[in-house]
């Protein structure tokens, strides 16, 4: 009776292999994109060129981001680099600003937005 085993190099192998590949994987998402808006402007004002940040556009967002965009962002340093998130309620839209760069998200300010700051922040996503 013959059976198929596979030696043990084979499996020491295939077990390497998938290692490396969910390591390159997690190493791409923790260390090489930005994680919080002071890593986004980093990312963005010492980039090499536009085709590098390009990459971090989400596919079909293209347009909202131009190479003159990129151009003043490169030869301009920023006064202050904020972070903020928006909850859209049926009614009411809230903006809520965090600390950027720091391990954990710390809340720094709650506001409801006015009407006509919620319909712009709105058409953005269109």
């Amino acid at each position: 009776m013959a059976t198929n085993k596979k030696p043990l190099k084979d499996w020491i192998a295939f077990f390497a292999l998938l290692a490396i590949i969910l390591g390159g994987a997690l190493y791409y998402v923790y260390f090489l994109t930005p994680k919080n808006s002071l890593e986004l402007y980093q990312e963005l004002a010492f980039a090499d060129s536009f085709e590098d940040v390009q990459k971090h556009l989400l596919e079909g967002y293209e347009g909202n981001f131009s190479e003159e965009d990129f151009n003043y962002i490169q030869n301009n340093s920023a006064d202050w680099i904020g972070q903020f998130t928006i909850f859209d309620y049926d009614g009411k839209s809230y903006v809520v600003m965090t600390s950027p760069g720091t391990e954990r998200l710390k809340i720094l300010a709650v506001e409801e937005l006015p009407e006509d700051m919620r319909a712009f922040f709105s058409g953005l996503s269109e």
